[in-house]
This record gives C-alpha cells, sequence and structure tokens, in this order.
C-alpha cells in the first residue's frame, strides 16, 4: 500500500514538474552583439507582450439547439441506473444488507445527478461567441456555457474554447 501512494506522489510530482513555467529571458545581456545596428534591441517592432490567442469579445449569438426532452427524464433514468449499480456493487464486494441499501441510494443520487446535468448538455442552448483577435483575425467559437463572458472583455481562446484572460 505504501508503495503504491510513493508511486502516485511521484507521478504527480513529475506531472507538476512539467507545468512549470521557465525563468523568463530578454536581451538585458545583450547576446550575440549588435546586429542591425539596433544595439541589443531585437524586438524590430514586435510587442513581446502580446498574446498570440487573445482577443475581444464583438458578438454573442445564443444557438437553439432543437432537442428536447420530458422534463427530469435524465434525473430519473441515471437515478435507476445508479440505483442498481450501486447494489450490485455492494452486493458483489461482501456488503451487508444494510449497506447495499445505503449504496443503492447514494448510486441513485449520484446517477440522478449525472443524468441530469447530461440531459442539460444535450438539450440545451450554446453560444456563438465572436473574438476579435489581437492580430486582426475574426473567429467564431460555439460552446455551451458563457463562463462570466461578455461582449467587450478581453478573452483567450485556448482548445477551441473562450475563457476569460
Amino acid at each position: 500500500m505504501k508503495i503504491r501512494l510513493i508511486a502516485v506522489g511521484a507521478i504527480a510530482s513529475l506531472a507538476l514538474a512539467g507545468c512549470a513555467t521557465s525563468p523568463g529571458y530578454s536581451n538585458s545581456g545583450n547576446y550575440g552583439g549588435n546586429y542591425g545596428g539596433n544595439s541589443g534591441n531585437y524586438d524590430n517592432g514586435y510587442n513581446q507582450n502580446r498574446c498570440s490567442d487573445c482577443g475581444i469579445v464583438t458578438r454573442i449569438n445564443t444557438v437553439a439547439s432543437g432537442r428536447t426532452a420530458p422534463t427530469a427524464t435524465g434525473a430519473i433514468l441515471g437515478g435507476l441506473v445508479g440505483a442498481v449499480a450501486g447494489h450490485e456493487i455492494s452486493d458483489h464486494t461482501g456488503g451487508s444488507k444494510g449497506n447495499q441499501n445505503i449504496a443503492a441510494v447514494a448510486g441513485a443520487v449520484g446517477g440522478a445527478l449525472a443524468g441530469n446535468k447530461i440531459q442539460q448538455n444535450v438539450t440545451g442552448n450554446s453560444y456563438d461567441i465572436q473574438v476579435r483577435m489581437d492580430d486582426g483575425r475574426v473567429i467564431m467559437v460555439n460552446q455551451k456555457d458563457l463562463g462570466g463572458i461578455r461582449e467587450n472583455t478581453y478573452v483567450r481562446v485556448v482548445n477551441g474554447r473562450v475563457v476569460l484572460r
């Protein structure tokens, strides 16, 4: 058991170390001499602090999904599946009758919450978010939630999603 805990800790440490940022580099040391007569300033008009995947939200449109389902269908189906799964897992792991009942109730609650969320994701509206990027491009991203994004907010586009900067 201790070996597993140590292995998990080592893997987590390596994963976090991979996420660490490297120290910034600057031209203050004037590396490489004086090329082009710019006295070590290699900026050449390019703003080093510019974000290549950032921009301003110019428009947000709500897109109706067109999908409907009766109210609470996801919660009911999820609750049933969760109750059966909780009871069966407790039964196969040697739980007493009381533990099986508790596991069934916990499974029903968890399944109902998950089923309700799945139904909302499938039948809910989405948003077309238009972003004018810092480099002048205009892109359109469709996503399910706004997460606090409004028109005229400065955002970043990461992995096909618009997030607050």
